[in-house]
């Protein structure tokens, strides 16, 4: 299974993981509440994949910079 790192404002992917190698544990998934899981993870049975949501660094540095985007619903599109 794929891991896929995406980023939730632009939507560009980030990165990608072998997941046969990992499990919950040592990607952190396993510290994360029911609700923040159901936010931040979603399985693809049909590509087999998993997709994460993140933050690229462009976003991050964007949001630092300019903390008030973080008070809309969709601050970067």
């Amino acid at each position: 299974m794929k891991i896929i790192y995406y980023c939730r404002h632009c939507q560009n992917r980030i990165g990608e993981v072998d997941g046969s190698h990992a499990n919950e544990a040592r990607l952190g998934f396993d510290s994360l509440t029911p609700a923040e899981a159901a936010d931040i993870i979603t399985y693809n049975s049909i590509e087999n994949s998993t997709y994460v949501k993140t933050v690229c660094e462009y976003c991050q540095e964007a949001l630092e910079a300019h903390p008030e985007l973080n008070l809309l619903s969709n601050p970067l599109q």
